[in-house]
């Protein structure tokens, strides 16, 4: 009988390119190797579309095709160093999708994120599940009320300033709820609505042993 494979997942937080700190793709890949890693995910918003935003944008900040030019070519780093990976959709990776519906643009005019991004490794899904986890973006509240709601172990980003793992026991079951941290530049332009909340949180996460240990990592800086 063949022995089953370990899984030891990295979990990528939000990078919001071209707005991610410039040490945060060392740091994932350092811990990456560190763990044993042999798959990657990213938990959503690789790309920032600050131009594109339905909120008020930067009238001095850079135009629509120089902002996603430079986002192309700094995630193509990325996809030089994890050339196969899960990218879980993210809210702001989704306003382009978004502006295209509120113009009554049809699908079909619209490319997808492989072409876009020229990332064609890379598998872009809304939810990715394997080992009795659930790796989400988290718009919808915050790992450890989402994996109580749905009585499963859960992994999300969207929320910069959080990174924790906690776990709940109870006569029948055990689940944790892991909120993964970001990568992202706090001082961008891009990051200004949130300069008076609480700094990110700047980290990753490795979930070890087919999906048994998860564990956050923090980045010095």
């Amino acid at each position: 009988m063949r022995e089953q494979e370990v899984r030891n997942v990295l979990v990528i937080g939000d990078l919001h390119e071209p707005f991610c700190l410039d040490a945060y793709l060392n740091f994932c890949y350092h811990n990456y190797v560190k763990y044993n890693c042999n798959q990657v995910i990213f938990i959503g918003d690789i790309i920032d579309n600050h131009y594109s935003s339905y909120h008020e944008t930067n009238p001095d900040g850079m135009s629509g095709g120089k902002e996603l030019d430079l986002a192309v070519n700094k995630i193509q780093k990325w996809y030089k160093t994890f050339p196969t990976a899960h990218v879980i959709i993210g809210n702001h990776d989704r306003l382009i999708m978004r502006k295209a519906q509120t113009s009554d643009i049809p699908k079909a005019w619209i490319k997808s994120y492989k072409e876009v991004l020229g990332v064609p490794g890379w598998e872009f899904v809304e939810r990715y599940e394997q080992d009795g986890v659930q790796y989400i973006h988290g718009e919808g509240g915050t790992a450890r009320t989402k994996c109580r709601a749905d009585m499963m172990n859960t992994v999300q980003g969207h929320l910069h300033t959080q990174c924790y793992t906690e776990h709940y026991v109870g006569q029948n079951y055990r689940i944790f709820g892991t909120q993964v941290g970001c990568g992202i530049n706090f001082t961008s332009y891009a990051m200004a609505y949130a300069k008076y909340g609480r700094k990110p949180s700047i980290g990753c996460s490795v979930i070890l042993e087919n999906g048994t240990i998860p564990i956050n990592i923090l980045m010095d800086l």
